[in-house]
Parts: structure tokens; sequence; C-alpha cells
């Protein structure tokens, strides 16, 4: 039976010989004397071809891939020889010449990167010399899945899959060079982030933990490079993170080996904003509650009344805030809201010294009350109740100094009266109700 296109050649022989075959070209033409070299032959008449041959020599590997069309690998020899192809119709006799030749190996000097993921799929970079005519690019014992000359000295290949450290070799007419370590890598694994959260300005420096992170070459707050990064070990990184908006990112890491997937999340927080505080002043003692609005409260970290922690705070919400003013002194001061976010807005808040009273004028009113009574003293300007006993009663802030106060009705005897501020309450002077004369 007779061999046909594309088949393998055999010995087989068909009793109905056709004309001999001719030979046209034969591409490359010439090769390594160490032979290997895959060459194509042209011409007619292939169909049923039993023999190749470079002189006297069988090549080996040949298919019949058409009746014009052979491959085969070219045998070791040396000089100048004939190519032939035999069929049952005979030998080919035109004079096709292929030239052996002293060609060097390739040799490879660097490949980059060093390493890749077991999936394969990455492209590295190979440099050396004499690869002008690769044949093939191999990891191991594995074919590049592609390759590239770009010139004599440079190959592109995209890596196959594979795991362990392999060598890669390419091959040409000169045979396969000596190889070049490449090493099969996990990807990186990205484990976790501290802290999770930082300000949407970015700038803060974060601790990322994982494995595989050996060469890392980028580390990614969503789709966004760390400002800066510090390889610590094959488990941890510390990373500047960029800017970013409100709400949760995933922090990836890229090594040689390909870029960890889903990774922590990290949380991108708005910085507080400070509207108003109520009251807006109080006592140096400190102690009372200020009341603090505004917006992205909720994670307050720390609240300062200048460079002084509050006594205690609770975020009731993220609009809303309260905490107990440390002691101070008097004067104004600023407040400051912290959060992961950063720091808020100052806002004025006053330390106000305590009031006194030095008199009060009359010194004694009737126990129906309604009597105006002036009182004198200091710090009086931010009066917020005048009390006869514990009383209340009408009064107007004249001055800093003085307060005239309708006194209330009571009982008969002496009452003390004192003046209440945000700065405090002040110590109380005597003022008498006096029942009214009998007939």
């Amino acid at each position: 039976m007779n061999p046909s296109p594309n088949s393998p050649i055999s010995a087989a022989t068909s009793p109905l010989a056709g004309p001999a075959p001719t030979v046209s070209s034969v591409s490359p033409s010439s090769g390594s004397t160490a032979g290997g070299t895959g060459v194509t032959i042209t011409g007619t008449g292939f169909t049923g071809a039993t023999a190749v041959r470079f002189g006297a020599t069988a090549a080996s590997g040949c298919t019949v891939n058409s009746d014009t069309r052979i491959t085969a690998v070219a045998p070791a020899g040396t000089g100048a020889v004939q190519v032939t192809v035999t069929t049952p119709g005979g030998t080919s006799a035109q004079f096709v010449v292929y030239g052996y030749a002293t060609v060097p190996a390739p040799t490879l000097t660097s490949v980059s990167p060093t390493s890749g993921p077991v999936a394969g799929g990455n492209t590295v970079t190979l440099t050396g010399s004499g690869l002008t005519n690769a044949t093939a690019v191999r990891f191991g014992g594995t074919a590049a899945t592609s390759f590239t000359v770009v010139s004599d000295i440079h190959i592109t290949a995209v890596a196959p899959a594979g795991t362990g450290t392999v060598q890669i070799t390419v091959a040409t007419r000169g045979g396969a060079g000596d190889g070049i370590s490449y090493a099969y890598a996990a990807l990186p694994v990205a484990s976790g982030v501290s802290p999770d959260q930082g300000p949407t300005s970015g700038g803060n420096t974060v601790a990322l933990t994982g494995t595989g992170f050996t060469g890392a070459t980028a580390v990614l707050f969503g789709a966004t490079a760390a400002l800066s990064f510090t390889v610590v070990s094959a488990t941890q990184i510390t990373a500047v993170a960029p800017p970013g908006s409100a709400g949760p990112a995933s922090v990836n890491v890229t090594a040689p080996a390909g870029i960890s997937a889903a990774g922590p999340s990290y949380f991108y927080v708005n910085a507080p904003v400070l509207s108003g505080v109520s009251p807006s002043s109080g006592p140096l003692a400190g102690g009372n509650t200020a009341t603090l609005t505004g917006s992205h409260l909720i994670e307050a970290t720390a609240v300062r009344f200048g460079a002084t922690s509050a006594a205690s705070f609770t975020a009731v919400s993220d609009t809303r805030l309260t905490a107990q003013a440390p002691p101070g002194s008097a004067g104004s001061t600023r407040i400051t809201v912290t959060t992961a976010g950063g720091t808020s807005n100052p806002i004025p808040y006053g330390y106000l010294v305590a009031p006194t009273l030095s008199a009060v004028s009359p010194t004694q009113g009737s126990l129906a009350g309604g009597d105006s009574a002036t009182l004198t003293g200091t710090n009086l300007t931010q009066t917020t109740a005048v009390l006869f006993g514990a009383v209340r009663a009408a009064f107007t802030v004249v001055s800093d100094t003085h307060i005239v106060a309708t006194a209330p009705s009571g009982t008969a005897g002496p009452v003390g009266v004192s003046v209440v501020t945000p700065g405090g309450t002040s110590p109380a002077v005597a003022y008498a109700r006096v029942a009214p004369p009998t007939i």
C-alpha cells in the first residue's frame, strides 16, 4: 500500500510505479554537522515516497505532507550533499544541494523574569547569542506556548504550565545550548492588612501579611498602586496607601509568579467634619458635657480640647458626639475629632472663670417678691441663671460686673443669692425676705 499524504514514509511499494519524483528545493538549505535540523523538501511525485536521503544517509522523521511537500529531519553529515527522494517510481535525479556547516549552539545568559506562575501564560525575555534561527524554546521538557525571535540576542516566549525549577533551552540548527534556570512559583497570597482602614487622602502606612511576597513588584489598593512599599520578608510587606474613594478596596500583591487574588479589604474613610458644639464654653475644671455635631463622627478614636484629650466621649451617631471636657486654662481653645479618616476641622470652645458676687442691693425685700435687686461681681456676662436659694429669678445682664434681678417670693428669713454661668456657680451673698409690719 502506498503512503498517503500527511503520513510517515514507509518501505511499502506499489506494483503500479509512476514516474520518478523530482526535487526542486530544500529549506533551509544548510544545517549543523550534528544533524537534527528540520527541513522542508518541495517537488513533485512524492506520494508513496519510501525514503529521503542526504547524500547516502537516510533522513529521519520524514512525513509526506502532500504530493509536492515532505518534511524531514536532516541526519548528521559534512560538506555539501545531494538531497533525494525515492518512490516506487524511482529516485529523484535533480542536483539539489544541502550544505553541512559547523553552526555554533545558541547560548543563554539571562531570563527575565526568573520565575512565574505554575499556570504559565506569562511572557519571559531570553537573552543570549545565536538565537536568530531558533526552532524551539523549551521549559524543561515542555515547549513554550509560543515564542518570537526579536534578534540574534533576544527571544520572547510565553511560558507553559509547570512546577519547580526547570532549565529553559533554545534549539537552533546548531543544536540546543546550555539551559538557564527558571522557577515555577505559587501566586502570592495577601491574607491580612493592618490597619484595615485609613483616610481617603492616603499617605498612611499599612502592614500586609501573607505568602509568596519575595520579589514583589507592586502592591495594589483596588486598581491603584501603593505610593511606596517595602518587602520585609516572604510573608510581610509594608506599604503606603494611595488616595482612594470612600469605601472598601481589595489589597493585592504582584510578584513574578503573578498577582494575588481576593486580597483583604481596606476601607477608605472620610475625614470627620465639625459644625458646632453646645455649650460652646465651660468651667476651668472641666467635667461638663459638650455635644458636638457634624459628619463622619461615628468611628471617632479621639476628641481633643486643644492638646488635651476629652475625659471621655461617646459617638451617638455619625452626626452627633458627646464629650466630657477636660480641665483647661481661661480663654479659647479648639476642639477636634480624630477618626481613621483623619482629624476634623477645629471649632472654638471657651474655658471660663467662675463668676463671683460681692454685693446685692438692696439686701432685703418683701415676702411677696417682685423687688428689684442689683447684683455686683465679676464674670457675669454669660449668666444663665440667678438663684435666690433654689428658686430661679428673672434677670437682666447689665455688664460683666452687674446684673439686675427680680426677687421671687419666698418665706421670711435670709436666702443665698448666686449666679450660674458656663464657668460655674458663684458663692452666694445674703439677701433677706422681710414680712411687712403689722398695724
